[in-house]
């Protein structure tokens, strides 16, 4: 098992840049396909990026890329959100998950995670 506890939220401008970082609990972190999701309020959770945890692989919704940077450090059990050129409608709550092993196609569903953080807020001023 794993447990997850992100941190970095906060308020910041439109144009800003922001980094979150999810730190997970246990040894076996680096065999983890790790991902970020974010939820607006009264919008469903909603896909950010995965990364994979043997080729580091990594994939963005076509809404963050070119902007939004995932990587891990496995060797700080750390997944982390690069966050830049932020706008308004990536304010939301944002969570971290895993799940061990490969996830394959499914990596940008939630329902393919076992392992949720609590979630960190991210707000955009315009």
């Amino acid at each position: 098992q794993v447990q997850l506890a992100e941190s970095g939220g906060g308020l910041v401008q439109a144009g800003g840049s922001l980094r979150l970082s999810c730190t997970a609990s246990g040894r076996t972190f680096r065999t983890y396909h790790m991902a970020w999701f974010r939820q607006a309020p009264g919008k469903e959770r909603e896909f950010v990026g995965s990364i994979t945890w043997r080729d580091i692989s990594v994939y963005y919704a076509d809404s963050v890329k070119g902007r939004f940077s995932i990587f891990r450090d496995n060797a700080k059990n750390t997944l982390y959100l690069q966050m830049n050129n932020l706008k308004p409608e990536d304010a939301a709550v944002y969570f971290c998950a895993a799940e061990p092993g490969a996830i394959g196609s499914g990596h940008s569903s939630p329902q393919s995670y076992g392992y949720w953080g609590q979630g960190t807020q991210v707000t955009v001023s315009s």
